[in-house]
């Protein structure tokens, strides 16, 4: 997704934003927020629960399965207790059978992305992008006027948390603007020119409420960081 120039232009991009105010920018590209190991599950037990009322509804019959693969007929089978056991027991490795191929298929990451829910990768996306907000709080206190740009590649999906004093100066619309130029160009597969573009709008935006102090001091490495 980001070739070296791109690297190298958006650490320029930070540097010159932070050249005109005393605030922070901190930009981070994962590959996915999460692994989402209860997605193939959800698919496989639903798939396993669903599939086979369609199935008897579509004119499935378990017994007829069970016969195909035990060999018994139904006219062979004096009693009607055998033929419902059968029937339930056919009935039975069916959802096993659609739970483990389900699950198996929903796990390869292609197909998991693609069936992971939009909500689940949104609070995922967030949490992860907290996490890493947290280690940077952590560095430069709560009253220091900081912004991280987060996006997760594999997801599409983009997080901007901003401390609280930047967030009280400039409020939420900027962050919003700047994640959705972000995620734009993201989808378009020019993830350097959107980080580019985010990091002036969030820099411009800081350099209004906070200008550069006496030391204006370089606190967070201005190169991306890629987990």
């Amino acid at each position: 997704m980001l070739t070296e120039q791109d690297r190298h232009l958006i650490a320029d991009a930070v540097a010159r934003a932070e050249a005109d105010t005393s605030g922070e920018i901190s930009c981070v590209l994962s590959g996915e927020a999460s692994h989402y190991r209860e997605v193939p599950l959800a698919w496989a037990a639903l798939g396993a629960l669903v599939l086979p009322p369609i199935g008897l509804v579509l004119g499935l019959r378990p017994l007829a399965l069970a016969e195909m693969v035990s060999g018994w007929a139904a006219a062979q089978t004096a009693i009607m207790d055998r033929e419902i056991l059968l029937a339930l027991s056919a009935y039975a490795v069916v959802q096993v059978v659609l739970f483990a191929a389900i699950g198996l298929i929903v796990s390869i990451p292609a197909v998991r992305r693609r069936f992971t829910p939009a909500f689940l990768k949104r609070h995922r996306t967030g949490q992860s992008a907290r996490h890493h907000f947290a280690a940077l709080s952590a560095r430069l206190g709560t009253d220091y006027p900081y912004v991280l740009i987060y996006a997760s590649r594999d997801d599409r999906r983009v997080e901007i948390v901003a401390s609280d004093a930047a967030h009280r100066a400039v409020g939420q619309a900027t962050w919003q603007d700047a994640a959705q130029v972000l995620t734009a160009a993201m989808r378009d597969g020019r993830a350097g020119e959107g980080f580019v573009r985010a990091i002036e709008i969030c820099g411009a935006a800081l350099a209004r409420h906070f200008p550069p102090g006496p030391e204006n001091r370089n606190a967070v490495p201005d190169t991306l960081l890629e987990t």
